[in-house]
């Protein structure tokens, strides 16, 4: 499974949601690495398909379903319901279907 989490610099909510990411792993039972992406400028948020900081995405899909066909690139935080963090659940649930397609 391969995890990523864009974000821009100074993200308040970056670190929180790694550790989230991490602590829904770590009740799954799995590891894996987390790469951390610094989105850096408009060009790049454009080329990742950044839709604002934090940005969590499994195997390259979004941890939100809804957000999968949005166009709305560019450097900004985002929002979460909730928040500024991805929830538990919408983690789990990505996981979950991460899991499931590779087996």
């Amino acid at each position: 499974m391969r995890i990523e989490i864009l974000c821009i610099d100074e993200c308040p909510h970056f670190l929180v949601t790694v550790d989230a990411v991490k602590e829904v792993l770590g009740q799954c039972g799995l590891t894996c690495p987390i790469i951390e992406t610094r989105v850096e400028d408009q060009d790049m948020a454009v080329t990742t398909g950044f839709l604002g900081s934090p940005t969590v995405r499994i195997n390259g899909v979004d941890i939100e379903p809804s957000a999968r066909s949005r166009t709305d690139f560019g450097i900004m935080c985002r929002r979460y319901e909730g928040g500024g963090v991805p929830p538990e659940s919408l983690i789990r649930r990505a996981i979950a279907e991460a899991v499931s397609a590779s087996v």
